[in-house]
């Protein structure tokens, strides 16, 4: 048996038996590289919600008060409106561009600056008004006939096959009439417009909307000598304005007024309907399973 020499010992290994793993960057730098990637992505998911979702509006003037005040900022639901129409008494944002041209005019930005976080912001929907974009309330869907006034100067409306209604509107700026200057029957003109004059009858894809400020909004009454009598397009509608966020002491939810009731499609008769669909579906369901 030969006795074989011990084997070498590395110096350097016994001296540092594991090798150092590499020194790991200092955190903040890591941050730093991936600021720009959450930049970006977050200003995407803003573009996408803004065009899709939810968008932010400001209010610019009085003519939705006490309703909304000038300087309140709301949020404008566009899903709703993907699959349905606008329903009477909803507050919606819309574009009056060839329609609505008298709008509230914005004042330039005055340097380049301004100008750049102007664009940004009204981008992301946080920035000044489009001074094209308008916001009412839908009084008059397709096929309504809308009617100034009854004989305590109430809007009157008549749904297409219902009968007419006339519209008790509580939340209207200091329980204000209808201003009967700009509303009237078609071909009267503007400014005479007889108690119980025939109104307008709103064309198919249109609405007819008007301000709560009835003696200070420029709404459908305000342009009822245009070729489409003041209606606004449903495809300029951007969506329903549904919330106030800001100021936070004006924080709540915009619901549709109960003024608008009488005007809504019954629910009994559908709810009618299902109960006595009830009983044939169990009488078929019986019969398929007896003839197997």
């Amino acid at each position: 048996m030969t006795d074989e020499p011990p084997a070498a010992v590395d110096a350097a290994a016994v001296a540092d038996p594991a090798p150092k793993a590499a020194a790991a960057p200092p955190a903040h730098r890591s941050f730093l590289r991936e600021l720009p990637v959450l930049i970006a992505v977050a200003l995407v998911l803003a573009l996408l919600i803004k065009h899709f979702l939810v968008q932010a509006f400001y209010i610019p003037s009085g003519s939705m008060e006490q309703t909304l005040q000038v300087g309140d900022r709301v949020l404008v639901n566009k899903v709703p409106y993907y699959y349905r129409g606008p329903h009477r008494g909803e507050i919606v944002v819309f574009n009056g561009l060839n329609n609505f041209d008298e709008g509230v005019t914005i004042a330039p930005a005055t340097n380049p600056v301004s100008k750049a976080l102007r664009k940004f912001s009204g981008t992301i929907g946080l920035g000044a008004p489009d001074e094209k974009d308008y916001i009412k309330r839908v009084i008059g869907i397709p096929g309504d006939r809308v009617m100034c006034c009854d004989t305590a100067g109430r809007v009157v409306v008549t749904p297409k096959g219902g009968r007419p209604a006339a519209l008790k509107e509580p939340y209207i700026f200091e329980n204000d009439t209808t201003d009967l200057k700009y509303f009237c029957a078609a071909g009267t003109g503007p400014r005479s417009c007889p108690v119980g004059a025939p109104g307008v009858l709103v064309p198919a894809g249109r609405l007819w909307v008007m301000g709560d400020h009835r003696g200070n909004s420029a709404d459908s009454r305000y342009h009822i000598t245009d070729a489409h009598q003041g209606t606004v397009p449903e495809s300029k509608v951007v969506g329903r304005a549904f919330t106030v966020v800001f100021p936070f002491g004006r924080f709540g939810l915009l619901h549709v007024p109960s003024a608008f009731s009488p005007l809504a499609l019954p629910a009994a008769p559908y709810a009618a309907g299902v109960v006595g669909a009830l009983p044939l579906t169990l009488v078929r369901r019986r019969r398929r399973a007896g003839r197997r």
